[in-house]
């Protein structure tokens, strides 16, 4: 058997397509009489200064083989908009194209000769990225300063320093095993070359990689952990345990708010016993409970879970949730005030003047209809008709729970009072005391749209 098994190896050799070997003769070649005239192909790392262009020791473990075969046919925008040595030129250098036979011939190379030993294959699991993960991993991307560097995409527009590599379209370019070993340590990489080391914590750094994987990937396929196996074992009864262990020291062990901890909180915790659960968005549950308050725009007050009880523990926690409380039967209207106006009492804190002179400076017409789809249904962390209803008159499947109750956008003698600086101020920072979550995600012009679909509900 063995020898059966040694003979066929020998006559695979035989037999193999010369083509092959010819093919990997070519791109050494190549490799040997062009790119070393810039690059390294061995070595350890060294500094960008002391460097011609990239090095490329580890080009078949950094790169992705489709978008190596597309740069090197000339069909990538160069990576460095003030060339890779920025400290001798302010332009990008025009980088050799060669044939698609040839790119693949090199990209084949790499792969077999130009490996990272540090990298481990599996290290980065890309189909377990969720919606929340890339959203945390833009704001760790900014607050570790990658920014100041690095451009990237929002909102359709590129912003970022421009001395490093473009980041716009990482999610094509990289390997995300190497891309995760390289933010673990990138002075491993490029030691002494201006690259930041930052504080960042794993989790922190897994969701930059997710962040920068997505980018330039439209359709990038997001994880929904509410579909995995642990919430097709969801039980109410483990739920109704959890709930009373931690859930119940601010929402109260019947849920109507009232826990030891709500007398000296503010906001008030939600009114559970309000809420009709089985009615509200998975994602929304899912992420506020398991990633807490912040993640969603509301009260740090309210913890992210997930780590103290597991993706387990959320589902089983949601499980109870759903099937426990039903909400009310009638939101009760939010009028009140002097006089049986439907002035709301509010504390909300005024704009900065710099806010408050701002007027909306988009038209009213196209603006209501894109405003109207963002509050009954785009809108996110969670579209604004959950708590404001669907009439704007604060009886949305939420508002019952919060206290104080959503505003009324009906009410017109209210509305004609509050500029629109006050308006755009408060939905991107959200308002502190009430239930009313952070949309700072929104982009300014999507603000303005909310703000004259709001406008449109005043009688």
């Amino acid at each position: 058997m063995a020898a059966t098994g040694i003979l066929a190896a020998g006559l695979l050799v035989l037999f193999q397509d010369p083509s092959l070997a010819s093919d990997q003769a070519r791109a050494k070649d190549l490799l040997q009489q062009t790119c070393v005239q810039c690059h390294r192909l061995e070595g350890t790392a060294d500094s960008r200064f002391n460097l011609r262009a990239p090095d490329l020791i580890w080009a078949g473990s950094k790169y992705q083989r489709s978008w190596l075969i597309r740069w090197l046919t000339g069909k990538e925008a160069p990576l460095y908009v003030k060339g890779y040595r920025w400290d001798l030129t302010d332009v990008p250098a025009k980088h050799p194209m060669v044939s698609e036979g040839d790119a693949n011939a090199i990209a084949d190379y790499f792969a077999e000769h130009h490996k990272d030993p540090r990298v481990t294959v599996g290290a980065f699991d890309l189909s377990k990225v969720t919606k929340f993960d890339v959203a945390f991993g833009g704001v760790a991307y900014k607050a570790h300063a990658c920014l100041g560097c690095h451009t990237i995409e929002e909102n359709g527009k590129l912003i970022g320093g421009q001395q490093s590599a473009a980041l716009q379209k990482s999610g094509q370019r990289y390997d995300k095993d190497w891309l995760f070993r390289f933010g673990l340590n990138p002075q491993d990489f490029v030691p002494h070359s201006g690259e930041f080391l930052a504080d960042a914590t794993e989790p922190q750094l897994r969701a930059v990689i997710g962040y920068l994987m997505v980018q330039g990937v439209p359709d990038f396929q997001y994880y929904e952990p509410w579909t995995s196996s642990e919430f097709s074992r969801a039980d109410a009864g483990r739920g109704k345990v959890l709930y009373k262990e931690y859930c119940a020291q601010c929402h109260g062990f019947t849920g109507k708010g009232d826990g030891p901890a709500a007398s000296a909180l503010e906001p008030k915790p939600a009114i559970h016993a309000n809420m009709p659960f089985d009615k509200l968005p998975m994602e929304y549950l899912y992420t506020v409970i398991n990633h807490g308050g912040v993640a969603v725009g509301k009260s740090p007050n309210m913890p992210y879970w997930g780590l103290t009880i597991g993706q387990q523990g959320v589902a089983d926690v949601i499980a109870y949730l759903k099937v426990t409380f039903k909400g009310v039967p009638e939101i009760p209207a939010t009028a009140g005030g002097p006089g049986g106006l439907c002035v709301q009492p509010r504390k909300t804190a005024k704009a900065p003047d710099d806010f408050l002179s701002k007027t909306n400076p988009l038209s009213s017409s196209a603006a209501v209809k894109a405003g109207k789809e963002l509050f009954l249904k785009t809108a996110q962390p969670v579209a604004c008709v959950m708590c404001h209803g669907e009439q704007g008159d604060g009886k949305g499947l939420m508002g019952a729970a919060l206290v104080p109750p959503p505003r009324n956008f009906t009410c017109g003698v209210m509305m004609k009072d509050i500029p629109d600086g006050q308006l755009f101020w408060v939905i991107k920072n959200g308002s502190p005391g009430t239930g009313m979550m952070a949309f700072g995600g929104l982009p300014d012009e999507q603000v303005w749209q909310l703000i004259h679909y709001i406008r449109s509900l005043a009688k």
